[in-house]
């Protein structure tokens, strides 16, 4: 392990995080909220005392060199200490004084789950607020991915960092350059959060539209309002968001294609038209069954689908915003919401999920390994994207669906020991938190909170939730004994 590359590069991310926390000090000032100030200050000093040592680390040689290992526990730890230096404004600043609370509100923001233990955010200071909707934003894209952009240099083997924090089986480079891939990134990522901000603000008070912006655009799903988008009661600001729940679930590398001229190998991308036909087909599914559910008392039709789509892109995309309390619908509704919470976006999306390009690589290599079976001597060779895909690409996939679901069903098991909720609330809980959406069902849903949960669930969860937004393997390497042998 060349633990002097991981110091060097973990010191630029505190000092990018302590950057990003002058920002809450400037809505602060301008709301004339003087009494937050030690309450992101603070948290700017230790990140500072954090960074001061990793200058004076020299690295030469081999000792500069970044492998998948350490690319990995950079990934790991930067996102760790984000989220525990994180949490320290809720508690100085007293809008979450308990600090378990305020780390579970913190890694759900920066994983862009969007859970919360809050049951009442409306009252809570402006600069808090805006720290809360902004770590939606930043962990969207993620830190490392900014740092990269940033970095005067490319570090020796960045990449393998890139590829740890990068959602899918597979990361496609959009450049040879890693300092300029991240700038191409990040400045499709701020120009549509830009776009969406100037739409909202029509319909919006302006703080709320950079707020709901960052939120929807990491698709984390934390509102500054206390019943969420419902709150707005606006068909106007409904379609705006619903349009951006989609576009943020798209893979970037789409984007870039449109923007270099290659829109049509863009829109006859595989993973894009699965992923579409299955959002428009739910939308259709649970719009006609709550139209014709005499349990919703949905008399129109124009209504079921104005519920419907705003929830299926919501879950689909992983951003957990809510219009409508859907604990009241029916059972198909609720199992296809359910799958889509499984499912996810595309992979290189600010989406949590499973990722649409898995679920693809599972469904056609499993119908292979079916064919085989009948016709054992027959070559069969799978695609995706026009491309072979690799057996050890297949195996991957097979590895992180396993692994993917033991920990859904271990996480279950572990905040169900405390008797809290019924069966569909912790597992919703569970499957919420490692998928990163935000809102489960019954006493998870989106007209509740999990402040109900003991500490130990908590922390749990919040585990969970890394797992999901790192795609396990980081975590898994970090805790790894082997890690740390020579």
């Amino acid at each position: 392990m060349n633990w002097k590359a991981v110091l060097k590069i973990l010191g630029k991310i505190f000092i990018v995080e302590a950057a990003m926390l002058l920002l809450p000090i400037i809505v602060a000032a301008i709301h004339g909220e003087t009494d937050t100030y030690w309450g992101f200050s603070i948290p700017i000093f230790i990140l500072i005392a954090l960074c001061l040592p990793t200058f004076f680390v020299k690295a030469v040689g081999e000792e500069k060199k970044i492998y998948a290992k350490e690319g990995f526990v950079i990934v790991a730890f930067a996102w760790l200490f984000m989220a525990l230096i994180g949490a320290v404004p809720f508690v100085i600043t007293k809008a979450i004084p308990n600090y378990i609370n305020a780390l579970f509100e913190t890694i759900s923001g920066f994983t862009t789950t969007g859970a919360s233990v809050l049951a009442e955010v409306e009252s809570l200071p402006k600069s808090v607020l805006f720290w809360r909707s902004f770590t939606n934003w930043i962990g969207g894209m993620g830190v490392l991915v900014f740092v990269l952009a940033i970095l005067p240099k490319e570090d020796s083997g960045i990449i393998h960092a890139f590829r740890a924090e990068a959602t899918g089986p597979n990361v496609g480079k959009l450049t040879s350059k890693m300092g300029h891939t991240a700038r191409i990134l990040y400045a499709i990522y701020i120009g549509l959060t830009l776009v969406e901000m100037g739409l909202l603000a029509i319909k919006m008070p302006f703080f709320d539209a950079i707020t709901t912006a960052f939120a929807n655009a990491g698709t984390g799903g934390f509102s500054v309002r206390n019943a969420s988008i419902q709150s707005y009661n606006s068909l106007y600001v409904e379609i705006v968001i619903s349009i951006f729940m989609f576009l943020f679930s798209i893979n970037f590398n789409l984007y870039f294609l449109i923007l270099t001229g290659h829109a049509l190998k863009a829109l006859k991308s595989e993973e894009a038209i699965t992923y579409t036909v299955l959002v428009v087909v739910s939308i259709f599914a649970i719009a006609v069954n709550l139209f014709l559910s005499a349990a919703t008392a949905i008399n129109s039709f124009g209504d079921a689908m104005r519920y419907s789509s705003f929830q299926v892109l919501s879950l689909s995309s992983t951003t957990g915003f809510s219009s409508f309390d859907y604990n009241a619908w029916p059972t198909l509704s609720k199992c296809i919401l359910l799958f889509l919470m499984m499912t996810g976006g595309m992979a290189g999306s600010t989406a949590g999920g499973i990722k649409m390009s898995r679920m693809i690589i599972l469904t056609k290599s499993t119908a292979a390994d079916l064919r085989k079976m009948v016709h054992p001597r027959e070559i069969i060779t799978i695609h995706f994207e026009g491309e072979t895909v690799q057996e050890s690409t297949i195996h991957n996939v097979r590895i992180y669906f396993i692994t993917w679901v033991a920990i859904l069903i271990l996480c279950t098991l572990l905040i169900s020991i405390e008797g809290y909720g019924e069966f569909l609330t912790n597992f919703s809980a569970s499957l919420s938190c490692i998928s990163n959406i935000g809102p489960g069902f019954e006493l998870v849903g989106p007209a509740s909170n999990f402040s109900g949960y003991s500490y130990f669930s908590k922390i749990i969860l919040s585990i969970e939730m890394l797992f999901g937004r790192l795609e396990i393997f980081p975590l898994m390497v970090l805790f790894s004994p082997a890690t740390y042998r020579k």
